[in-house]
Order: C-alpha cells, then structure tokens, then sequence
C-alpha cells in the first residue's frame, strides 16, 4: 500500500527473505541500529542510498520499499482498463490487423508532434488519468505513421514512434511498473535508430537509465548514461539540443554515483552539467522543447539541491535553493521536487514551520504529483511524529493519510 509505512515494508520483505536484523544490515552494508530504528517506526524514512543499500540486501527493486504509487496497485487485482489499453499499445498483440488511424484521415506529422508535445505536457503535470485515455492513440498514430510513405516519411515515423513509445516508458514507471517501462523503452529505442535524429537514441537511453535506477541497476544505469554521453560528445552535435541531450545524461550518472555512495563524484559531474547549461545562453533554441531532454541552469541547480538532501547535506541543500530563479519552462514535474526537497531539508534542520510552508506551496502548484510522491508522505510523517506541530500540518497529513 502507498500509505505503508517503511519500517514495515522493510520488516515484511526482511521476514520473506528469511533474515535478521543483523543479517539484513550486514548484507546491505548499513548499521543494524538503522534497521531495527526503521522497523521500531522510530525512523519515517531513509536517503536514497539507504534505500538503494537495503533493496540490494533485500534482492529487491527499490520501488518495493517506496511503495506503488496510489491509483496502480501491484496487489494481484486485475489492472485497470486504461492501464491495459497501455499495455496493449506498447506490445503489440501477435497476429493483429494493421493498425487504423485513429481519425477519419491520417495525421499529418504535425498534428501528431502536437499531439505527442500535449501528451509529454500531461505527464509532467501529472495528470496521468488523462495520459492513460489518449496515450494508446497516440501510439498507434505513431506506429500507422512509421510505416507508410516513403523513406522520409517512415523516418519521421520513427521519430512520432520513440517519443510516444519513450512517454509511455516515463508513464509506466510512475505506475510502478518498471517492467512495462523497459519493454516500452526497448522499442522506442529501436524506432529512435530508425529515425533521422542523431539525439534521439541518446534520449531514450536517458529513460533507459532512469529505469535501471528505479530496479536497484545503478552501475547499469551509470555505464549506460556515461556511453550515451560520450556517444553524443562524439557526434559533435554542437546545438541547444546536443548540449541539453548530454546535460541530462550526466545529470543520470550524478544520480546513479549518488545513489551508489560516492557523493564526491557525483558533485563533480553535477559541476560539469552546471558549466555546459551556461552554454545553452549563448545558442539558438530548440525548435522543439517539448520533445528534447529537460536541462537548464535550473534542472541543474535542483538536481544539486536533490543530491544534497539525499545525502545528509541539509544546509547545503538550503543554500542552493535560496534565491533561486527558475526558468520560465521548467516543467511543474520539476518544480514539485525542488518544493519537496525544501521541504526535506528543512524538516532535517528542525525547521517544521518552514517545511510545511514548502509543502502547502507545492499542495497548491501540482496537488495531484502530491498525491504520487511517497517522499511526500515520508516527510509529513516525520513532521506529524516530530515535537511540533505548525499550522498547516493536519489538513497535510489527513490529506496524505497520515494523521491519528
């Protein structure tokens, strides 16, 4: 359940695995103390690299221990209707009809990047219900579209397949569903080298390495990011595109280093990413945002911030985000997880009033990407067991499910 505490889903999953406390810990390379204070409920919640370190000591996905997002249970119970017609879009079934334009006519390429922008525009304002009615036509136009005309045509195709194919992938793992997401992403991955964008393939393995993350595979998805990066470095792509494609996969390897324990490292390809965004000023625009890796100075400096918290670096983390000013196309997606990590580090430090300030504004900007953030639950359940209760608090904590 979304609303499961960590401390037992770590006792649950330690019981099946037919380990200790000690056991547990010493497989994981943490202390025992964290095990049995997580368990006792006297810990809410872990950093990320504990989280990661556990799951590995469990035989895991890390995901197991966030819990699945509310809406898509991973209970047994036959899935939704919506989340099937998905499912269907990305796999084929054997021996199907061709597919049919899902309009009286064909769409031209342009309706269809159109459609695929608004699609990506769904995702990040987290209005998945929505994403999951129109993706599967989405899909199937795509598909209809990569394989008919002429080489030119079937190439723009592609380029409509791996995008909406890649959306589906991003979808997926919000479900929880990190299956799905790879078998979508392996085919978008296929239709990107049928396209004519250099780039393309480089974004899907961006998604690729997200994946791995979210299974516990951080050297896989390191090693992954790292050669699409230096592939992209190799092309000598030397546009916004090129420059934000590779941005965005070093920011994937920070967060894979991160999450394995070597922060020094990841701070210094977050450096890294940090000079390369101050390129972006001095370049012509994407012609296409919508449809290229998210990376600015922005996306950068929440990234850092991000990686502050997750590593006990509270005050490093306030100092980053202090006086920042987001650009002005930076999705809600991102602009929810700089809130909630705000809102981390500020319950870190003892400051529950300003922390629940962070969440209140976040409850206002994007209430349905609250509602999919188990971080979000973890924080507001530290608060409501803290020694202190700020104005604000209960409405968040009945709102989460978290209240007495």
């Amino acid at each position: 359940m979304a609303n499961e505490h960590l401390g037992d889903r770590v006792g649950r999953l330690r019981r099946l695995a037919d380990l200790t406390q000690e056991a547990l810990a010493e497989r994981a390379g943490v202390s025992a103390d964290v095990v049995r204070k997580l368990e006792q409920k006297r810990k809410h919640s872990a950093r990320l690299p504990t989280l990661h370190a556990l799951a590995k000591g469990l035989g895991v996905e890390v995901t197991a221990l966030l819990g699945d997002p509310p809406g898509i249970p991973s209970n047994g119970e036959a899935e939704p209707p919506a989340l099937v017609a998905v499912r269907r879009a990305i796999v084929p079934p054997l021996f199907a009809p061709p597919p049919e334009p899902s309009g009286a006519e064909r769409l031209t390429p342009a309706l269809l990047r159109s459609e695929i922008e608004e699609a990506w525009t769904l995702y990040h304002s987290a209005d998945f219900g929505r994403l999951l009615e129109t993706l599967p036509d989405i899909i199937a136009d795509s598909r209809l579209a990569s394989a008919v005309g002429d080489n030119a045509e079937r190439a723009v195709g592609q380029a409509a397949l791996a995008k909406s194919l890649q959306l589906a992938g991003h979808l997926s793992i919000r479900l929880g569903k990190t299956d799905l997401a790879l078998s979508a992403l392996e085919r978008a991955l296929a239709a990107a080298r049928e396209a004519a964008d250099p780039l393309l393939p480089a974004m899907v393995c961006n998604s690729v390495a997200w994946a791995y993350q979210r299974q516990n595979r951080l050297d896989d998805a390191l090693r992954l990011a790292v050669h699409a990066a230096d592939r992209v470095e190799r092309s000598r792509v030397h546009t916004a595109e090129g420059v934000r494609v590779r941005g965005g996969l070093l920011m994937s390897a920070a967060t894979s280093s991160a999450r394995s324990g070597d922060y020094d490292t990841a701070n210094d390809m977050m450096r890294t990413a940090e000079r390369a965004a101050g390129r972006l000023a001095t370049l012509p625009p994407p012609v296409n945002g919508k449809l290229v890796s998210v990376f600015s100075r922005s996306s950068v400096r929440i990234e850092r911030v991000r990686l502050s918290v997750q590593h006990g670096r509270p005050e490093e983390a306030l100092r980053l985000a202090r006086g920042m000013r987001l650009a002005a196309d930076t999705p809600i997606s991102w602009r929810t997880w700089l809130l909630l990590d705000v809102a981390r580090a500020h319950a870190d430090v003892g400051n529950a009033r300003e922390a629940v300030k962070s969440l209140e504004k976040l409850h206002r900007l994007a209430p349905a990407w609250m509602r999919h953030h188990t971080l979000a639950v973890a924080i507001v359940g530290d608060l409501w067991s803290g020694p202190s209760r700020p104005p604000g608090l209960r409405r968040l904590a009945e709102l989460l499910g978290v209240a007495d």
